[in-house]
């Protein structure tokens, strides 16, 4: 499809998506929801990406949901939002999350309300020095959706879960990355250079474990440890057959850079 508020593209194994209303600090309508799920879709049914790289354009990243796109007039009824969390963010969340591949997320600047949620959605969270991350929802009386009340706690524990709920502050990248919230802080000018170098990394390197890896961790938030250790057989069992564990042991009894595939 033709992308008017995303940008969109695959190269060299690395998808990179780019949210583009950057007057609108790349908050989301119902129009670049559904450009993302296409994007998205793309992902999954192309077998030569191992990677993506997900951004914004201008000086934020994302500011959550365009509150004009689904406007409250003074004496009207209300909006059905649960209605949006289920048609489009619960479903966008729920995608990243299941890839089969790792999703890198390079914070270039305010990332709020759903915005922040979708970036810790992420595997792997980098963000500018002069970024932040905001929950902003406590203010228009809601609460964290886009998967905010399940990342939170599992991030940066109870006490910081419920101040970030509660009282909206702003957490600036550094101390997001102190508290354990995303990977890394960067210099801005070093931001997206650090972020595709990353992409390249995973875009040779064994995807089927690391995809394993990622469905692995996020299982051990409800397993127990027998079940989760019974899992990890499984997936030990499974990865022991694929071409990647094969050229990977082959490479370092050679003493040589391995060639994986991916599989």
């Amino acid at each position: 499809m033709n992308y008017e508020n995303i940008k969109f593209q695959i190269e060299h194994g690395i998808a990179t998506l780019t949210l583009n209303r950057p007057d609108k600090l790349n908050s989301f309508t119902q129009a670049m929801h559904l450009e993302v799920r296409s994007a998205l879709a793309a992902v999954q049914a192309d077998p030569t990406v191992r990677v993506l790289l997900l951004t914004g354009a201008g000086r934020g990243f994302c500011a959550g949901q365009d509150l004009s796109d689904r406007a409250v007039e003074p004496g009207a009824e209300g909006v059905d939002l649960g209605h949006s969390v289920e048609t489009y963010y619960a479903p966008l969340v729920m995608t990243l999350r299941s890839l089969p591949m790792p999703v890198i997320c390079a914070v270039n600047g305010v990332a709020a309300g759903a915005g922040a949620n979708l970036a810790l959605a992420c595997d792997i969270v980098i963000a500018a020095k002069s970024a932040s991350f905001v929950e902003v929802f406590c203010k228009l009386g809601l609460i964290p959706d886009t998967g905010g009340t399940w990342h939170l706690p599992r991030l940066v524990g109870h006490a910081r879960a419920m101040g970030m709920a509660m009282l909206g502050e702003k957490i600036p990248a550094e101390l997001a990355e102190q508290w354990g919230l995303i990977w890394k802080a960067v210099a801005d000018t070093a931001l997206m250079d650090d972020a595709m170098a990353m992409a390249e990394h995973f875009a040779v390197a064994p995807t089927k474990g690391l995809a394993f890896t990622k469905r692995a961790i996020q299982a051990s938030y409800a397993n127990t440890l027998p079940e989760q250790l019974k899992l990890e057989g499984e997936m030990m069992r499974e990865l022991g057959y694929s071409h990647d564990y094969r050229e990977g042991v082959t490479a370092f009894i050679e003493k040589r850079t391995p060639h994986f595939m991916g599989e």
